[in-house]
């Protein structure tokens, strides 16, 4: 199963007695905070919860599927999450 930001959003309203447009609108600003702390390098931790951190990828040799030509990868970035000890323990309980 999979929870989509609608139903996520209605859920954290339902729970906080808050409105869905305040949920919503908290939301954003939580992953415009995300978005701007990250690309600039910064990593964001949220004890017990999950760390996000910017990874650097190297440049590398690659190969077309299609025509089996050696292309040259251009060194990049990548976004690593990774789960803290309450999120961890959460999943490990059995229902």
């Amino acid at each position: 199963m999979a929870k989509n930001r609608t139903e996520l959003v209605a859920e954290v309203a339902e729970k906080s007695g808050k409105s869905q447009a305040t949920v919503n609108a908290v939301l954003d600003a939580v992953f415009q905070v995300f978005e701007s702390s990250v690309s600039k390098g910064e990593k964001i931790t949220i004890p017990g919860w999950m760390a996000i951190e910017r990874t650097d990828r190297a440049a590398r040799t690659g190969r077309n599927p299609q025509t089996g030509e050696t292309i040259q990868i251009p060194a990049g970035h990548g976004v690593k999450l990774t789960a803290g000890s309450k999120l961890k323990a959460a999943v490990a309980k059995k229902k």
